[in-house]
């Protein structure tokens, strides 16, 4: 049965029979996530934007080529926090690109720019990600450059939603609830990267990496302090909140008055790769260790912080 919802006029529409088919074939699985084979520390690991399968129908039906596609992409940011599986944290990542779906947005922020037909009532058309192009499904990459040739269907972009985006989010609740229901709380850590284009400094700075907790909403300040001392103990220049204060996800999963907090890390790619090229520098290996240090410490600070027993654990 094909499934469907209205738009504002009242009439129904479709959701492609035939997208869907792809994007279960060639999304196999859409994402992942790496369990540990014991589940020691109250935290969470996301990678949301570090996909590198590119459909060859994305492909064609783009104006742009595959490395002008990647500019959205956190690649190898999933592979820089793999360590954390084996401290007993969960780590969750997606296949499918940014550029393709975004689950940093809600799930129906839509661009009435991008879409051929009449936006549905609950569509989120005016947010400020939206008007930049940057809605859950981009018409633009990082750089402000038009991804499609032609506009896309309504049935197309909500079969994304439905295909990925909500299931990917089931996921992640499943991954925060279950470490809730365990340890009493839950530390999601959000993990992304920057561009180093001075566009992105922070007070004229070019941080290595940048904490968001929503400004102190999101996540325990107390927490955001410490991870950031952490990273300047080890040479790190941090910036918070700016220019990156955290998205969807920190805002929507960090909860703290109900013990759920969330924390979005930003790492500048040029500590770790070629940005041009998309090949890991010879720095990778440290930054690499560093988080995996880092990891450990952010155990150490939840048990502390948090007042979790340790027992919880075993």
């Amino acid at each position: 049965m094909i499934r469907g919802l209205f738009n504002k006029a009242g009439n129904r529409f479709a959701m492609s029979k035939r997208d869907t088919a792809v994007i279960r074939d060639e999304f196999d699985p859409p994402f992942e996530v790496l369990e540990p084979s014991s589940y020691k520390a109250p935290l969470i690991f996301n990678s949301p934007h570090s996909g590198r399968v590119y459909l060859e129908e994305f492909l064609d039906s783009s104006r742009l080529d595959l490395p002008d596609l990647r500019r959205s992409e956190d690649t190898f940011v999933e592979q820089l926090f793999a360590p954390v599986v084996t401290h007993g944290a969960p780590l969750m990542h997606a296949h499918f690109p940014r550029a393709y779906l975004d689950v940093n947005r809600e799930p129906y922020e839509l661009d009435p720019a991008l879409i051929a037909e009449s936006l549905p009532r609950y569509a989120n058309t005016q947010s400020v990600r939206v008007v930049g192009g940057l809605g859950t499904i981009a018409r633009v990459v990082a750089d402000a450059e038009e991804i499609y040739r032609e506009p896309l269907s309504l049935g197309v972009a909500l079969t994304r939603i439905s295909e990925l985006y909500k299931p990917y989010h089931a996921g992640l609740s499943e991954l925060m609830d279950a470490c809730t229901r365990k340890f009493g709380i839950s530390v999601l850590i959000d993990c992304h990267s920057m561009p180093s284009n001075p566009l992105y400094e922070a007070d004229g700075v070019r941080p290595d990496f940048v904490l968001g907790d929503r400004f102190s909403t999101s996540c325990s300040p107390e927490f955001t302090r410490l991870v950031a001392e952490q990273l300047k103990a080890m040479g790190y220049v941090v910036a918070f909140n700016k220019p990156y204060a955290g998205g969807f996800i920190t805002e929507h999963y960090g909860r703290p008055s109900r013990g759920h907090h969330a924390l979005q890390i930003e790492v500048n790619r040029a500590l770790y790769m070629d940005e041009t090229t998309y090949k890991r520098n010879a720095n990778f290996a440290k930054v690499r260790r560093d988080l995996e240090h880092l990891t450990q410490t952010m155990i150490e600070i939840a048990w502390s912080l948090f007042d979790t027993p340790r027992i919880a654990a075993e």
